[in-house]
């Protein structure tokens, strides 16, 4: 089968990067002490023009224009964890959103780029990823009550998002309630298109036995941001047989950058994309431990790949 990319253009897609290469933001101790500002230029040396928030980030957005600025950065995304599903956190939740949206009006302020942030959010709502547990025998699965709380939280969120012309983008996640595939196919079928889009992270998706290139050709005109993201299925296979933590998967190396694991593809998930009229942020990562994988050798591994596919 042919693809054709050419819609994807630097006009209408953006390479960015997730700041997991240099740190991980769910386990801060998988960190070597790498300065923001370091994984700032080096980010902009690869060849991107944008990241995705972290907690190593300046949290002031008057602080951390100009860094980015002076390197040709923009934020692409920050993370909301939501807990809808969760007895007397919806308000909280909702509150965290408004400090997410009023931080990047704050961030992008007077600016005409068109490369606007979108907000990302996973329900967490009895997540055992963060957990020193087996990641896949401990998943849990919502109960009809546990959806319908989901549901109507995201379509709240995605009303603040798009009153602030953001597009709210859910993340299905490992270890939690929306990981495998019929999860992620009711959350499609339950939520308005016009409110609830899709984060295709296709590292997520196919280690939790869900087909990337199948949810791409399925969903493609609701997915408007991607985490491009490779998997090693040893790793995978073994997280399973052995009962591992999302942590100890992580640092026996389950992901890796686009082009670098088992996912062969890539070319075909960017077409479907392009079919589909995709424009927004395609953002390489790998949730690395930058103990064992230099983290400007990844990165820049990772764009050369994406530079492979598109021809820019």
């Amino acid at each position: 089968m042919t693809t054709d990319l050419s819609r994807l253009t630097p006009d209408t897609v953006w390479p960015g990067i997730i700041a997991t290469l240099w740190w991980n933001d769910d386990f801060i101790n998988i960190d070597i002490g790498i300065p923001y500002e370091q994984a700032l230029s080096e980010m902009a040396l690869a060849g991107y023009v944008g990241c995705g928030m972290s907690h190593k980030f300046p949290p002031d957005p008057q602080t951390l224009r100009s860094p980015l600025e002076l390197r040709g950065l923009t934020i692409s995304e920050p993370w909301v964890s939501t807990y809808f599903t969760i007895k007397d956190m919806k308000q909280q939740t909702l509150d965290n959103l408004d400090t997410q949206l009023d931080f990047l009006d704050d961030m992008e302020k007077g600016s005409d780029d068109p490369r606007r942030a979108d907000l990302v959010v996973s329900e967490f709502g009895r997540a055992v990823n963060p957990l020193p547990v087996a990641l896949f025998a401990n998943c849990p699965t919502f109960n009809d009550a546990e959806w319908k709380l989901l549901v109507e939280g995201l379509h709240l969120a995605g009303e603040k998002a798009r009153s602030r012309q953001r597009r709210l983008c859910y993340h299905p996640h490992l270890g939690t309630g929306v990981m495998e595939a019929a999860a992620i196919h009711r959350l499609m079928d339950d939520t308005n298109p016009e409110l609830v889009h899709l984060l295709l992270d296709t590292a997520h998706q196919a280690a939790a036995g869900a087909d990337p290139l199948d949810l791409a050709r399925k969903y493609g005109e609701r997915i408007k941001h991607v985490h491009l993201k490779d998997i090693r299925a040893d790793v995978v296979s073994r997280m399973r047989e052995e009962g591992l933590s999302f942590q100890e998967g992580i640092e026996a190396g389950i992901f890796t950058v686009p082009g670098d694991g088992s996912l062969t593809t890539f070319p075909d998930i960017l077409d479907a994309l392009a079919q589909a009229g995709f424009r927004g942020w395609i953002c390489v990562e790998a949730e690395q431990d930058p103990a064992k994988a230099n983290p400007l050798e990844y990165a820049k591994k990772g764009r050369a790949y994406l530079r492979q596919i598109l021809g820019w």
